[in-house]
Parts: structure tokens; sequence; C-alpha cells
């Protein structure tokens, strides 16, 4: 769509901030303000808007606002009913990535070890949910307890934290690296290039894939996004 306004701006509301675009009052699709609970969040979509199509009359697209996308899918979808968004998130415990481990080569077995075992550590201490590993792609049933706690630690999130794993967990494949994400242990980077594991060993072997390698850029510029939004919302 063509920039209609000069100036975007931050101005107080009853329940937060909302976006005021040319002295209005900023819309979602569908006809609601977008209310943010966190200043910094709501300087940062601010700076989306401004920097949006580059100008009036310049072209853009929500591509350009992936912050403010974020942000409405939090109201208008979590905390309409958090414990559906906990539910869900909560599921990926039952299949971890970093419980099912390579049956060959044996160095890609060492790495597995050495590079998902301290977050597994860190979920039993921290977490006090301890999983089981396997080998192969067989299921393995998880401590009922593990995941009861997993589950409760999403559920002390914000809307705005559930929205961002919401993108974060599914594409890690991995519950203990979105909590850690979540909880500042890890950053986004070093959570993906974790969940990549396997396929970076096969490209070490067999060479780069242009498509893979586009792929994980999309899926990185993402969990970036993801990431700041958390970020900006705790």
């Amino acid at each position: 769509m063509k920039r209609f306004w000069k100036e975007a701006a931050v101005a107080p509301g009853d329940e937060g901030y909302v976006i005021h675009l040319d002295g209005r009052p900023m819309r979602m699709p569908g006809g609601p303000q977008l209310i943010l609970r966190h200043l910094p969040l709501a300087e940062a979509i601010r700076d989306e808007w401004q920097a949006a199509g580059g100008g009036p009359g310049g072209e853009m697209t929500y591509d350009h606002v992936p912050l403010t996308r974020l942000a409405g899918t939090a109201q208008h979808r979590v905390a309409a009913d958090p414990m559906a968004s906990v539910d869900a998130l909560a599921q990926y415990g039952e299949t971890d990535l970093l419980c099912y481990r390579a049956t060959h080569p044996e160095p890609l077995i060492r790495r597995q070890e050495e590079h998902w075992r301290p977050w597994l550590d860190w979920a039993a201490l921290e977490l006090d949910a301890p999983l089981l590993v396997t080998s192969g792609i067989l299921h393995i049933a998880q401590p009922p307890d593990a995941l009861r706690a997993m589950r409760a630690r999403l559920a002390t999130h914000n809307p705005e934290t559930l929205a961002g794993l919401g993108i974060v967990i599914p594409v890690l494949g991995s519950l203990v690296l979105g909590l850690a994400l979540a909880d500042g242990k890890l950053d986004a980077a070093r959570a993906h290039e974790l969940s990549l594991l396997d396929e970076l060993f096969q490209e070490e072997a067999w060479g780069e894939d242009f498509e893979a390698t586009k792929r994980r850029a999309h899926v990185a510029a993402d969990l970036a996004v993801a990431e700041r939004f958390i970020r900006l919302s705790q």
C-alpha cells in the first residue's frame, strides 16, 4: 500500500501505548487499535512505521513491520486465551529435538552430545524437567512430571513472549531451546545453530546447498525478529 503518513509517534492510551500516524491512532486490520503494554516495544514499532515505505507516497507492506504483526498476534489471538498457546507449545516437549540422537556416524553422535547435553541439563536443573534421550526416530515417552514442569514455565510468560515463542519453538523443534531463549540463556543465532546441528554436519561432508543456505537465512531473520520482540516485551 502507499504510505500516507509523515510522522509516526507513541502516545499514552487507557491500557498502554498506542501508535499515532500524523496524530491519528493506528488501527489494525479489522478496526481495533493496537495497544502496547511495554514502552520499549511501542517505541520500536513506532520506528518501524516511521521507516516503512521510506516516506509519504512510498510503497510499504506488512513485511516492513514484523514487530507490529507479532504485537497484533499477541493482542488479538494470544491474550484472548493464553492457555491455548501454552497447551500448543507445550506439546513440543513430547518430541523435543534434543532428545532424538543419530545412530551414526560416531562424530555426529559425539557432537550432538557435546552441544545438546548442556541444554538438557539446564532443563533438568532450572525447570525441574529431566528428559529422556533416545537414538533414532522412534518416539520415546517423556516423564509426565517433566512435561508438566515445562508447561508450567510456559504459563508464566506474558502474551507477547508466547507470541514470540509461537515462532521460535516450532522453527527450532525444541521446547527446551525456546524456553532457554525466553529466559535469556540463549540467543536466537545460537539456538538456530543448535537446531541445525545435523544439517550443518552433513553440509560439512557434502558441501553447501544454496537453497538450504537461503532457507536458513530466512529462518534466521524470523528468529531474530521473534527474539527482539520477546526482549522488548519483558
